[in-house]
């Protein structure tokens, strides 16, 4: 039997943390190792495709292939240790707020997964949804979590759960998460760089 239920749709980067933690963690391997260096050409190379096809996936995938098993398992766990500084104040009382009110609260985000689900583990969420990477391969996606990828994911999610999902709000700071703002009852939009509530995006 199908359940109706409420639910509220957080986005992550931006939305309740400052600064894209992808784009941080590479940073990050490039300040610790000289791997991600030789890479540059490469990366050179994608920062053109992504400009003429910013919703592509090969140079979402190439611009950081430096990427190895060995260096997240040596690198992920101080990075997301400095990372949850970065967190904006009101969000984990505001996932509590809209838990407490009734509603299920789910986190979608492009982010990987071996980022993602560690920095929010001591946030309740009831479904965490995020990017799906080869663990052989961490610069590889099985699932790439952004656009109408995220609305695809969370229509997957209540089907599994038999649920009749109606979105009662939808917190981001991109218009690329336009697909699932639009599905959304309420749309509230985040500044990035402060954590405030915005008119638009």
């Amino acid at each position: 039997m199908l359940v109706k239920k409420d639910i509220v749709v957080f986005d992550f980067d931006g939305t309740l943390s400052a600064r894209d933690c992808n784009v941080e963690f590479a940073k990050y391997c490039f300040r610790h190792s000289a791997r991600p260096w030789l890479f540059l050409p490469l990366m050179a190379v994608c920062g053109v495709v992504r400009w003429v096809n910013p919703d592509g996936v090969w140079w979402r995938e190439k611009i950081r292939c430096f990427m190895t098993p060995e260096m997240v398992k040596k690198f992920a766990p101080d990075f997301i240790r400095v990372h949850k500084k970065e967190r904006f104040g009101w969000s984990k009382e505001q996932v509590a707020a809209e838990r407490a009110a009734g509603r299920t609260v789910v986190l979608i985000s492009a982010a990987p997964d071996y980022l993602l689900q560690p920095l929010v583990r001591d946030i309740t969420f009831d479904a965490v949804m995020c990017s799906q990477m080869e663990p052989s391969r961490p610069w590889k996606y099985k699932f790439l979590c952004w656009g109408k990828n995220k609305v695809c994911a969370l229509d997957d999610w209540a089907k599994s759960k038999k649920y009749i999902p109606r979105v009662v709000r939808s917190y981001s700071d991109s218009r690329s998460d336009m697909p699932m703002m639009e599905i959304a009852a309420e749309r509230v939009w985040v500044d990035r760089k402060t954590g405030l509530r915005k008119a638009s995006c």
